[in-house]
Parts: C-alpha cells; structure tokens; sequence
C-alpha cells in the first residue's frame, strides 16, 4: 500500500501572496483543514509543504502554505498533485476504500469466474464505478453498489462482483 495518497490537485493561484487554489479529491474536503503537511507532487520530486490556513470557495479550497509568500513562489506549481501521508487522513469507516488501494485488485464473479483488474474508479455524484480491464474484450464499467460489489479483500488483492445482465457484452 501506497503511503501518500492524493487529496486533491492546485489549479491556480489566489492573490498576490501566495494562495492556491485546489481542487480537492477528498470526500469531505472539511478533511484537508486537518492535514498538517502536504506533498506537491513535481517534476522533481516531492515538495514537503505545511498547511497554514484553508478557506472555501465553491467546490475549491483557498489554501495559505506557510512556504509560499508570493505569488511567484506558487505560479510554476499549477497542475501539479497534492499528497498526503496516508496515516495523516485517519481510519476509514467500514466499507470505505482508498482508491489507490482498489486500483489493480482482480476481479471475480461470485462463481470465481476471473473478469479482469480494475483500472480506474469514477465518481459519479450517485456512486462510484469501476473500471475494470479485460483481456481481450473492451473495458467493462460496473457501479460500486451492494448489489454488485459483493467483497473487496484489498489483503487478498481481490473483488467479488455479480455481474448485471447486459453488462457484459
């Protein structure tokens, strides 16, 4: 399992004092208030950076990080991915996933038929969908729900799905 995670990305500076805009990739952005240090992820490896204050904006968050006091300390950084540590974003409830941690599990029917590895997850609004490769045939899209997502076992490295009908095809 990964350690950092990403939590969001920094799309544009805000002002003339270095803040940023971020979009945030986090269920409850409220979350990132909690963080104390975040990773920007560059060209050039990760810039360690500590959170000083967060305001909201619509769907984005104005961050103020204490290494940054202008605007041209931040301006080459837009684009660039947040992180950060995993044991910093605390215990998830049951049923919860990271998804770094479902990315590459391998797919099963409920009768062990192999489908494929999931690729990607998508947020939806109404719920989360799977995409999972397959070999030889295109990329089946499945919803995250009871219904279908029947285990995950991330030790195990494996899902079990009930496959709708007409999904498959």
């Amino acid at each position: 399992m990964e350690s950092l995670l990403e939590v969001g990305k920094l799309v544009n500076t805000h002002g003339l004092r270095g803040e940023v805009k971020i979009v945030p990739w986090m269920d409850e952005p409220e979350d990132f208030e909690r963080l104390g240090t975040v990773y920007l992820k560059t060209r050039n490896g990760n810039i360690k950076l500590t959170v000083k204050t967060v305001k909201y904006q619509k769907s984005n968050l104005i961050v103020k990080f204490a290494e940054f006091d202008d605007i041209n300390d931040v301006e080459c950084y837009k684009g660039c991915v947040l992180c950060a540590e995993r044991d910093e974003l605390g215990q998830l409830p049951d049923g919860v996933y990271y998804i770094a941690d479902l990315i590459g599990l391998c797919v099963y029917t409920e009768t062990g038929e192999s489908v494929g590895i999931i690729e990607d997850v998508f947020n939806t609004g109404a719920n989360d969908i799977y995409e999972i490769r397959r070999e030889g045939k295109k990329n089946l899209l499945i919803p995250a729900i009871d219904d279908v997502v029947l285990a995950i076992d991330t030790d195990g490295g494996r899902v079990t799905v009930r496959i709708p009908e007409g999904l498959d095809e």
